[in-house]
């Protein structure tokens, strides 16, 4: 119990170290907030419904430990609504409230913009790879030729020193 309590002491302390706004936005933009998001656009789900309905869209399916603070952070920020039935066996629903259908709006606009435009990315990767390749490619190039040029001058200053050194014995006898 101790534990779990420092722990939400320094979650609220490093809550309110951040801007309130990146806040919100960090949850309703987080991996699972915005799948979660989109999924109750559509209509009210209990909780294991919701968790495989996130399943079917994302990559690996989402923990119920995720899910379940996933919807707990939304629904502090006034984004979910949770309504708990009084029925054996217990019942729970997850639904947007208005705040939440007006978020999730957003971030669908958002990631049927992504999809749409998903190959004029694409294409944008490809020719910032490709630049970065060749800026790369020259780079190695330039420093290997700076490399050999400094060893060619200090094996050249090396000779130098040698002959100064055998003039100057030459000199001296």
């Amino acid at each position: 119990m101790a534990v779990s309590a420092g722990r939400a002491a320094r979650d609220v302390v490093a809550d309110a170290a951040m801007c309130p706004y990146r806040l919100v936005l960090e949850h309703v933009t987080s991996r699972w907030g915005v799948l979660v998001l989109i999924e109750l656009l559509e209509r009210p789900y209990r909780f294991s419904e919701l968790r495989r309905a996130v399943g079917r869209v994302s990559e690996r399916g989402v923990s119920e430990k995720m899910l379940a603070q996933t919807l707990q952070t939304l629904e502090r920020d006034g984004l979910v609504h949770r309504d708990a039935k009084p029925v054996i066996p217990p019942r729970v629903d997850y639904s947007l409230t208005g705040l939440g259908r007006e978020a999730a709006e957003q971030v669908r606009a958002l990631a049927l913009w992504t999809q749409e435009r998903m190959a004029d990315v694409e294409q944008a990767r490809r020719t910032y790879d490709e630049a970065r390749r060749t800026y790369d490619e020259a780079r190695t190039y330039d420093e290997a030729r700076r490399t050999q040029d400094e060893a060619g001058r200090t094996q050249g200053e090396a000779g130098r020193t040698q002959d100064e050194a055998r003039a100057a014995r030459t000199r001296a006898s």
